[in-house]
């Protein structure tokens, strides 16, 4: 009977960590995909609208992460927001604790990596409005806010949409950038891609497709829903 209740909280407890990544992955995933979908909307209605001479450099900048290595932009990002940095120093002093090896500094790594696709995203959905309507506001005395809300964002709805699952599930899967700001800490900033990455390691391969697995169904719910 002791053995039976010894092997009945061993179950529970792994199972609690089993679902610690998950519900970890899904709190990064959220806030990161919130934060990115409003910095994206911001730089791509900017971005389509302005006539800069240095729009192309800004836009070469905004698009950077797409490319580099998730272990450049974490590496980057180490360097910035490290306690060396007047901005990690200034970071910790708010909030008397630093910010990196949280599970905040995965959020922020999220939102890098996931900003380029919401930004491309909204971009060509502010580009496929009418302009035509636009002006018909502004011609009926509507100001820029006015025409942006009732006007280009509604007819950029489908965007807007697609932007916020594709930034919700690139930051659902981010790993490279994710170890090397945040660290793998279990239970404060182990998220999926890296728990699987310490089960394989460890040979714990019934686990790793156990985590795999869940990643994958989630990601799919995310992709039918933007396909929809």
């Amino acid at each position: 009977m002791i053995r039976y209740k010894r092997k009945w909280r061993r179950r529970l407890i792994s199972a609690h960590d089993f679902w610690l990544p998950i519900r970890l992955s899904i709190q990064v995933a959220l806030f990161s995909s919130i934060f990115v979908l409003f910095l994206g909307v911001a730089a791509a209605w900017w971005m389509s609208r302005t006539k800069l001479k240095g729009k192309i450099l800004i836009e070469t900048v905004f698009m950077l992460p797409l490319v580099l290595p998730p272990t450049v932009v974490g590496f980057l990002l180490l360097v910035l927001l490290g306690r060396r940095s007047w901005l990690g120093r200034a970071i910790e002093w708010l909030f008397s604790a630093p910010v990196i090896f949280t599970w905040w500094a995965a959020v922020i790594a999220a939102v890098v990596v996931s900003f380029p696709l919401v930004y491309q995203t909204m971009k060509v959905g502010f580009q496929s409005v009418d302009k035509k309507l636009e002006e018909a506001g502004r011609s009926i005395g509507a100001n820029e806010w006015q025409v942006f809300r009732h006007i280009t964002l509604p007819l950029a709805f489908r965007s807007l949409v697609s932007a916020y699952i594709l930034g919700f599930a690139r930051g659902l899967g981010e790993f490279g950038a994710t170890l090397m700001i945040a660290g793998n800490i279990p239970g404060k900033t182990q998220t999926i891609p890296t728990a699987i990455y310490v089960a394989v390691d460890s040979g714990n391969t019934a686990l790793a497709w156990a985590w795999t697995g869940s990643i994958i169904v989630i990601s799919f719910i995310l992709l039918l829903i933007s396909r929809r």
